[in-house]
């Protein structure tokens, strides 16, 4: 309970939701269920830390929200499909671009060994950092910069998680990529169709796309 409101409670009815848009979805994601990792990690992380503007029970509705300077904190249900998608393991590294508040880097390092996320707003990569500490969350390094050029003295990566749009798949991102790795990222404009997209590396070079699921996020910026 807190302040009143009964957080388990609020985070039980979210999971509801989002077990129903997973079910509603499978005809175009192929996936009727999460893992189960992937919904524990959704049923643990306390999503209202993360938009502490907002009371709880915004927090927990199945919805994006502000969270300043023109970004959001992504709807809950695409934060466990695009998680879900990654097929993440424990002995992973990821990188995550678009660190906003951090929710998604939460959510990652429950379930792998470490998580690089770049935030390209320092006001936001500042206030994530703060909040991932205070909470906790040790495995997660976030740096402020442009995310399109990635980490690569960090990398290479076994998946990278892209949270804003751009009309094409960074070049650099893929460079950072192992082999046999996934990239989880919007692909589109904010005036034409996007569409969730899975990339996995190929040897030489080479990749495959898979569109799963139309969406619609903020657009990625930066100097590219």
């Amino acid at each position: 309970m807190e302040s009143g409101v009964d957080v388990v409670d609020l985070q039980t009815r979210l999971m509801t939701e989002i077990d129903r848009d997973t079910q509603e979805t499978a005809g175009y994601t192929g996936r009727a269920e999460l893992h189960e990792r992937v919904r524990n990690a959704m049923a643990e992380v306390p999503r209202h830390k993360f938009v502490d503007r907002y009371g709880p029970e915004a927090a927990y509705a199945n919805r994006p929200l502000p969270i300043g300077h023109n970004q959001t904190i992504s709807q809950p249900f695409i934060v466990a499909l695009m998680t879900d998608l990654l097929d993440p393991q424990v002995q992973h590294t990821v990188l995550e671009i678009g660190t906003g508040s951090g929710y998604q880097a939460a959510v990652l390092s429950t379930l792998v060994n470490h998580v690089y996320t770049i935030e390209i707003i320092p006001e936001l990569a500042d206030s994530a950092r703060t909040r991932l500490a205070d909470l906790g969350y040790t495995n997660v390094s976030v740096k402020a910069g442009d995310g399109y050029f990635g980490w690569p003295e960090m990398g290479p990566f076994d998946g990278i998680i892209v949270t804003a749009v751009g009309p094409d798949i960074p070049s650099a991102l893929l460079d950072q990529l192992k082999v046999g790795g996934r990239m989880v990222l919007p692909v589109g404009t904010q005036v034409s169709a996007q569409n969730l997209t899975v990339v996995t590396k190929l040897a030489d070079g080479a990749y495959t796309t898979e569109e799963v699921l139309p969406v619609a996020f903020v657009p990625l910026t930066g100097d590219h």
